[in-house]
């Protein structure tokens, strides 16, 4: 709750693809790094006005953060609220999805702030209880898969050629297709 402070949280995203040379599979990635803003007791800090109403919908936005990574961690249940906030919607696929999360805590060493510390402690160790099992993101790259088929019915029709001894150009009738 300080001046220099933005007093908003900061999500970078950064999509990757890969793919091997000659190889139509593309591997994809989605990396989201998130800056989340500190969660201040509006008491203590004595703030009034725009920054008391800023640090209001900080706090609430970390609270449905918090609400999405208990139900995450709860194994029996059915329903994650990822829908009450921008943030946890944005934050879906690296939260409950097929993903690694892996989370970083910045604590104050100040005595004066010794319950904020414990409480990010205890909001890092609910991230942790989240269990997920990646599975890498692989599909077949659409233009070589067309390129390899269009390949594929020119040697076809180059074989029927040969093996009927006549070569076509136009394309099967339904009623060739259907034999």
């Amino acid at each position: 709750m300080n001046q220099a402070s933005t007093r908003s949280h900061c999500i970078f995203t950064v999509h990757l693809t890969s793919k091997e040379p000659g190889s139509a599979t593309l591997r994809r990635a989605k990396l989201h790094l998130v800056d989340l803003a500190g969660s201040e007791r509006v008491a203590k800090t004595g703030v009034g006005g725009l920054l008391l109403t800023e640090a209001k919908y900080i706090n609430l936005s970390l609270h449905y953060l918090e609400q999405v990574i208990i139900a995450l961690s709860e194994k029996r249940r059915t329903h994650i609220p990822y829908r009450n906030s921008v943030m946890t919607s944005v934050l879906r696929d690296s939260l409950g999805g097929n993903c690694v999360t892996t989370m970083i805590a910045t604590l104050s060493l100040e005595k004066r702030n010794i319950d904020e510390s414990i409480s990010t402690c205890r909001f890092a160790q609910r991230v942790a209880l989240i269990k997920n099992e990646a599975v890498l993101n692989e599909e077949i790259d659409p233009k070589l898969m067309i390129v390899r088929l269009q390949k594929e019915i020119a040697d076809l029709k180059a074989e029927l050629a040969m093996a009927t001894g006549e070569w076509r150009t136009e394309a099967l009738t339904e009623e060739e297709l259907h034999q």
